[in-house]
């Protein structure tokens, strides 16, 4: 079960990942209850059997007639109608609630809406009526196609409708068959046609169209339509040769619009013309007037008859967002489906509970005999899934909750709380580190489905670095004794108290204390305060936080209890917004104070650097530049004419073109796995004989690529720029990795660490806001020493770095905490506490306090 990147499908969701939807399905396809779409009264569907039945049981004694309904608000003279209805054999009808004679029919207004309602019979309810009753019944049933209103004689406003469909029997609207594809939103049978089934629709949006509405349309405030070079300088009329400059020219003139006026301060009529369309112009090069589309059917018909990828690319990028549906409202399925009932919930609304209040929802359902019988077996297996959720530590997220939303350590969760559930024994389970993203007070639960699975009968193999997953191991290995060429050998193995004793385990050292020691007292203070005022995305709830600028900050709490939300959703985007005009929208909030104190924000996040095996370290940190330059320089090249590109295995000319510069060749093999063999020209090492001849020091391009940062760092100690670069990714601990590693064998730690490198290396302002999400995933307790030192030395150098955390080394070197919670999802999204690690151990409510406390803080 891998720590893998989670689904970045957009119908793919917790629900769906964990099979849970598929049991939803079924049991609102078995056991729901359908209810009108438009009126929203429930709809039972009943035989001619019982439809008497009922009526013997609740009208016993009264005088009834019965009414087949035939019109039900419609438009229309209906004079065929009546005169079919008296050649049948019929007497009277009632039309608009007035009963009359079928040779006598009012007079109809062909455009009003009527009811016309077909009188079947007239008499007192009994038991030796009924033969009478059914036959009066089926008639009416037959007439209206599946309808039959019965009503007392004295008593017309107390009458019942029924129906022997799916089929409402007020609006007369009809469901189609109920099973469980209706309930797919994967399926054109059940799916919202509107967004199929996405529950959002990708629009124009009028915010980036215009994203300064204090120009006006002669400055350039239509950027869709004005060249940015001649927008900064207020001359829109030279904006893509003068066309629509032209045309809005003409629409000015017709609708009076005042084109040197700020757009904010236009009429709305004056905005939706320009916007949206209407009226006409004259081109200079047509002979007829054309009619005005606006700007944004302009752009959708562009983005929707245009053959090039990069035009469409570039409109959806620059100027269309992702909106929800205002058909279903995100609720992804027909009106249909979203009326079928259980509980008073739709599948709709029990989606959007999270697992935990999903569980108390099914823990309380009411159900009949009849719908719990058919639903037994459907009901365990729903409470099972949501019982395994919670067992991980996942009843915070919510089952509508889209997969690529998830962090790796939640996705990993989802398929370990899946693997639980198909109950298998004898299986050898391998986990990679699975406790990514909990909070120290989560791990108890995650151990103990651990355990559980164990005593099932199972192995597990984790790949960890907790202390609390270590100490509950029932045997230890531990590898190294360093990292990369410095590693690979068995250090120790063992029950947890082997490794304790082994003084060679650089774990079994911080087992036994001899490495958390705590941090020195940095005595930093602020140089000014980022404030976020009314944060309310998501789960947050109006959170007003400060953060402490200039100092090492850490955003702790449980899992789900708003940190990702706060610092990505609503800080990030909305500084990113501010600081270099970022398309996203941040997360709702009421202001941010304090931005004019920095000049840039980063995130290091835990994303791969390249998608492909052509990217690797020595290319993301714009290290393998200056070594091609370093080649090209060589008096082997220059003889040879060679340029820095003869060094590049991205381009013809000094790449293996039998591989074309991966050094592997892909072999397909159908419906099987594709293979990778080694290139038999290059042999793996990517370029041709005639590149491979320029050494330097002994090396060729490729042997200078193999080399780990460690060794690179020596093998080029003469150039000191290049040396940077490697110093630093040494000091983050990625000193074993090879300068040619592809970056799709990278772990997401690795990775991040790989970014924060480079950012190191770079020449910064000291003004610049970092953020970091779990940078101490994949790393041992030594690793994270390393880690702290760096990040140490960028809030030295005036910067601010905030972390997203669990880990209590890190919370205690941080300089400021900010805990969130008390618990996750609903129950979280508030400021548990807020000050140095000594304050936090002081509160009392505070989760991350408890688990602090125990290690000496400084003050």
């Amino acid at each position: 079960i891998e720590q893998r990147n989670p689904s970045r499908n957009p119908r793919s969701t917790v629900a769906t990942v964990t099979e849970l939807y598929d049991y939803l399905r079924l049991l609102y396809a078995r056991a729901g209850q359908p209810h009108c779409p438009r009126c929203g009264v429930r709809i039972q569907k009943q035989s001619a059997q019982a439809i008497v039945a009922e009526i013997l049981k609740n009208r016993a004694g009264q005088s009834i007639a019965i009414y087949a309904p035939l019109v039900q608000s419609r438009p229309g003279i209906y004079d065929e109608l009546y005169k079919r209805l008296q050649r049948s054999g019929f007497v009277s009808a009632r039309t608009d609630h007035k009963l009359h004679e079928l040779g006598a029919p009012p007079k109809l207004d062909r455009y009003k809406k009527h009811t016309i309602e077909l009188f079947i019979d007239k008499l007192k309810v009994s038991a030796a009526e009924k033969e009478r009753l059914n036959d009066s019944v089926e008639i009416a049933l037959k007439e209206s196609r599946g309808l039959v209103r019965v009503e007392p004689v004295l008593d017309s406003s107390a009458g019942s409708m029924h129906s022997e469909h799916h089929a409402c029997p007020h609006c007369g609207l009809s469901l189609p068959e109920i099973e469980p594809r209706l309930f797919s939103f994967n399926s054109p049978y059940g799916a919202c046609p509107d967004c199929d089934g996405l529950g959002v629709k990708t629009e124009v949006d009028e915010r980036l169209i215009i994203p300064d509405p204090a120009r006006s349309i002669s400055e350039g405030a239509i950027t869709a339509w004005s060249d940015p070079v001649t927008t900064r300088t207020n001359r829109w009329k030279r904006s893509w040769s003068g066309y629509y400059a032209e045309i809005l020219e003409q629409i000015g003139r017709q609708f009076s619009i005042p084109l040197d006026k700020p757009w904010r301060d236009l009429s709305q009529k004056h905005r939706d013309v320009i916007l949206r369309g209407g009226g006409t112009y004259k081109p200079s090069w047509a002979k007829n007037d054309q009619e005005f589309e606006g700007v944004i059917k302009n752009l959708e018909r562009r983005m929707r008859e245009s053959e090039s990828d990069f035009v469409k690319g570039a409109i959806a990028e620059r100027f269309m967002a992702r909106r929800l549906c205002p058909a279903c409202r995100g609720a992804r399925l027909k009106p249909e489906a979203l009326a079928v009932k259980i509980g008073g919930r739709g599948v709709h609304e029990l989606v959007r509970l999270s697992v935990e209040r999903a569980r108390a929802f099914f823990k309380d359902l009411s159900l009949s005999d009849q719908e719990r019988a058919i639903a037994r077996q459907v009901l365990k297996e729903i409470h099972a899934r949501l019982d395994f959720l919670s067992a991980v530590g996942l009843d915070y997220l919510t089952l509508d909750r889209a997969s690529e939303t998830l962090a790796g350590g939640e996705a990993q969760r989802i398929h370990l709380a899946t693997q639980i559930g198909s109950g298998l024994t004898g299986v050898m389970y391998v986990l990679d580190e699975p406790s990514i993203g909990l909070h120290p007070r989560d791990n108890a639960r995650l151990l103990t489905t651990l355990r559980r699975l164990r005593d099932l009968g199972n192995t597990l193999i984790v790949v960890e670095h907790d202390e609390e997953t270590i100490r509950s191991a029932d045997w230890v290995v531990d590898l190294g004794p360093g990292a990369g060429v410095h590693g690979g050998k068995v250090v120790a193995q063992g029950p947890v108290a082997e490794i304790i004793r082994s003084k060679e385990s650089l774990t079994g050292g911080y087992l036994r204390g001899e490495g958390h020691r705590p941090p020195p007292s940095r005595g930093r203070a602020p140089n000014g305060w980022l404030k976020v005022s009314g944060a309310s995305q998501f789960n947050l709830k109006n959170l007003n936080v400060d953060i402490p600028l200039g100092e090492l900050v850490c955003v702790t709490g449980v899992s789900g209890s708003g940190k990702s939300t706060l610092v990505h959703e609503v800080l990030y985007k909305a500084l990113a917004k501010k600081l270099s005009n970022a398309k996203d929208e941040p997360g709702a909030h009421k202001a941010i104070l304090g931005v004019e104190d920095i000049d840039k924000v980063v995130v290091v996040d835990q994303t791969p650097i390249g998608r492909t095996p052509r990217s690797n370290p020595a290319t993301y940190t714009g290290l393998w530049g200056p070594v091609r330059d370093l080649f090209a320089m060589l008096p082997a090249s220059k003889a040879r004419g060679y340029k820095p590109g003869r060094f590049s295995f991205n381009v013809k000319g000094g790449r293996c073109e039998n591989c074309q510069g991966d050094g592997v060749l892909q072999i397909s093999m159908q419906f099987l796995p594709d293979v990778y063999v080694p290139c038999d020209e290059c042999r793996g090492q990517r370029f041709n004989e005639e590149t491979l001849a320029v050494r330097y020091k002994g090396k060729n391009i490729a042997e200078t690529l193999a080399l780990s940062v460690a060794e690179a760092r020596l093998f080029l100690a003469a150039h000191s720029p290049m040396v940077r670069v490697l110093q630093t990714l040494e000091d983050v601990g990625l000193g074993y990795i090879a300068l040619g590693q592809s970056a799709t064998t990278l772990s997401g730690g690795e990775a991040q660490r790989v970014k924060l490198a480079t950012e190191l290396s770079r020449r910064g302002t000291g003004r610049t806001l970092y953020i970091l999400d779990e940078p101490t995933t994949g790393l041992h307790f030594a690793d994270v020493s390393k880690l702290l030192e760096v990040l140490h030395r960028l809030v030295d150098a005036g910067n601010t770095v905030l972390v997203i955390e669990h880990n209590t080394d890190v919370m205690r070197s941080a300089d400021w905490i900010l805990d969130l919670g008390p618990e996750g999802g609903d129950k979280g999204g508030t400021l548990v506490a807020a000050g140095r690690p000594a304050d936090i151990i002081r509160h009392k409510t505070s989760h991350t306090g408890r688990f602090l406390a125990p290690l000496a803080v400084p003050a």
